[in-house]
């Protein structure tokens, strides 16, 4: 079976790449592993009756040009906002809203007048860095040891910052380089207050709000919109599995060939190129190869051995890889009521986060290191069957549970381990919300392991490699190959370990497509 490009992996950014790329006349062909499209952004019965986001769970990153070029909105996909953003309960009386219309300006000013009073700036200060990032979402970024493109993207680069003030460009840096704690430290003095913007610093990201660099994987969370309102989060209707339901409709409307149930086992390389692939006992053959998977399991699992650089092997069998994530779908006979706020409201549709202080968080994954999962851990609920009555028969609802931090190599193994994890969750989030271990009335519990293992997620990474700074923008995957061209020719990366990484932003889908698309010469397409 032949065909121009060959894809590996029906995830989001995969089914981005072959969009664009069947878009301009080229045939594709994607090979994916399950019975399923969608990779983690999928939506799955997982208790008789009920329905969820299996993986992936919000929508607040998937890029604008993304839905427009490829009309995923024509193609079935609806996006509802969440009618408060975010709520912050705790043990006691106190809470915090989040949410539009200048209620988190208020809420704030309900804790701290004075946090209140340095929320604009913060926001400001906030904007401008964003507004570096947002420029760079659907662009190379500038590649080590490249030739005149890449030293003019350089300059141009440089040439953004710059044209911001001065202390703007400080707040690049503090951004790139501080911890949050360091950055909202300056702005907030209110637990609560802190915790509110500090909880984006460790979603997915093992590591501690204290440490250099989380600054950044905060800032990596707010760059998106949902709904056309900028740093807003939804759902879509239907759950996650809407998106990529809706972007394989369209890639098919372009005669892309899905091929289901085709696990990869291994890259064809002949004469050092990626001329295919072999899955499901089936040869594919192609004039260029892209792989949507975490370049950890293309370079040690799939690429043939000796067909890359030793050096390059041994760096990417070293590519650190583990978010210490535990992902939830809890069936529910009724809503929860928390102590803090226990009437029903708008506040149940929001991203519920059980993390009322940067030193929790931190604790968090200080317990993590040392006791093997955390005690008390980072944990934001959503009901999404508050704003969609398709998820779960009437009168009851689904929750999806995100919990930080449970590493990969636990002592006893996930095997033996995950009903524990499980139960201690669900245990502490009743601490919160009395009486909601009662409602459970059915659960999918997955554990690193097994995000590994149902979605090739290696190391369980929800993002497809750490978003630590030696593994960002120029570094992603490795230095001298960010441009989305592997160190094989006729081999490209188009999943969250290529710039500008983890989410379902589709960003490193439409790159790849882009760089290929200007290869064609070279790839005779």
């Amino acid at each position: 079976m032949t065909t121009d490009v060959l894809i590996i992996g029906a995830g989001h950014n995969g089914l981005v790449c072959a969009w664009y790329l069947a878009s301009r006349g080229l045939k594709v062909t994607v090979l994916e592993a399950r019975a399923i499209v969608g990779g983690a952004a999928v939506t799955e019965e997982f208790h008789p009756g009920f329905r969820n986001s299996t993986a992936s769970y919000t929508v607040g990153l998937l890029n604008p040009q993304v839905i427009r070029d490829m009309r995923l909105y024509d193609h079935g996909l609806r996006v509802v906002l969440r009618k408060i953003d975010n709520f912050l309960p705790t043990l006691g009386p106190d809470y915090l809203l989040a949410g539009r219309d200048g209620l988190t300006k208020r809420e704030i000013a309900r804790h701290a007048p004075a946090d209140a009073q340095n929320y604009d700036a913060y926001s400001a200060a906030l904007g401008a860095v964003v507004g570096v990032v947002r420029q760079w979402l659907l662009k190379a970024p500038p590649n080590a040891g490249g030739g005149l493109a890449d030293l003019l993207a350089l300059i141009k680069l440089g040439g953004g910052v710059g044209r911001l003030g001065l202390e703007d460009q400080r707040h690049v840096v503090d951004f790139f380089t501080r911890s949050a704690a360091d950055v909202l430290g300056r702005y907030f003095s209110h637990e609560l207050v802190q915790a509110l913007f500090g909880f984006d610093a460790v979603v997915g990201h093992y590591d501690s709000p204290y440490s250099p660099g989380s600054a950044y994987v905060l800032l990596h969370h707010v760059f998106g919109e949902a709904a056309g309102i900028e740093g807003a989060w939804g759902h879509a209707i239907g759950g996650m599995g809407a998106i990529t339901q809706a972007m394989a409709k369209a890639c098919r409307e372009h005669g892309v060939e899905i091929v289901l149930d085709a696990p990869v086992e291994e890259i064809i390389v002949e004469e050092g190129r990626a001329v295919g692939a072999v899955a499901g006992g089936k040869t594919y053959r192609a004039k260029a190869v892209a792989a949507g998977v975490n370049p950890k399991l293309l370079f040690t699992r799939l690429l043939p051995e000796g067909t890359v650089e030793p050096e390059i092997e041994r760096r990417m069998t070293h590519w650190g890889s583990e978010s210490a994530t535990f992902r939830m779908n809890i069936a529910l006979s009724e809503l929860p009521r928390f102590t803090s706020l226990p009437d029903p409201g708008d506040h149940m549709t929001a991203g519920i986060i059980i993390a009322p202080s940067l030193g929790y968080m931190d604790r968090a994954y200080l317990t993590a290191r040392t006791e093997g999962f955390s005690e008390e851990p980072v944990v934001e609920m959503l009901i999404p069957s508050t704003l969609d009555d398709s998820l779960a028969p009437a009168g009851t609802h689904v929750a999806s549970l995100f919990c930080q931090h449970f590493p990969y190599d636990v002592p006893g193994g996930w095997e033996a381990r995950r009903d524990e994890a499980a139960d201690a969750i669900i245990a502490h989030v009743d601490r919160y919300a009395p009486g909601f271990a009662g409602s459970v009335v059915g659960r999918l519990a997955l554990s690193p392991l097994d995000l590994e293992r149902r979605f090739g997620l290696v190391g369980g990474d929800i993002f497809h490699g750490k978003m630590g700074l030696d593994q960002l923008f120029s570094n992603r995957p490795m230095l001298g190959h960010a441009d989305y061209r592997m160190p094989l020719d006729g081999l490209y990366l188009c999943g969250s370990g290529a710039h500008p990484g983890g989410g379902v932003t589709g960003a490193p889908g439409h790159n790849a497509a882009a760089a290929i698309l200007k290869d064609r010469r070279k790839l005779r397409l």
